[in-house]
């Protein structure tokens, strides 16, 4: 579980910034998505991050992980980091283009 991430600063690699297409999906990212280099996710990948709070495309961040959307019917789960405070309510909503597809329940 990711839980050991809970309020730690990391550094997200973006490979989807904000306002981006999916390779596959065809939707357009309205917030900075990437992973945490050199780590390993349930799914054989690098851990996927959302990043909240930043309102340009970026390259990289460093910021606080300050939640975690765990999904309830898939095996991979993202960290929400940002370097501002958002309620679950605030994060389910901000995620919600692409965490819809799933049971999502965001644990802080």
């Amino acid at each position: 579980m990711l839980t050991s991430y809970l309020y730690k600063r990391v550094t997200v690699k973006v490979d989807r910034p904000l306002g981006s297409k999916h390779p596959k999906y065809n939707f357009v990212y309205p917030l900075n998505y990437g992973y945490i280099p050199y780590t390993l996710a349930d799914d054989g990948e690098e851990i996927d991050a959302y990043i909240l709070g930043e309102f340009e495309p970026l390259e990289t961040y460093e910021g606080k992980v300050i939640a975690i959307a765990k999904r309830n019917n898939d095996v991979e789960n993202k960290l929400i980091v940002s370097n501002k405070h958002y309620s679950s309510e605030q994060i389910k909503a901000l995620i919600e283009f692409q965490e819809r597809y799933f049971e999502t329940e965001i644990i802080i």
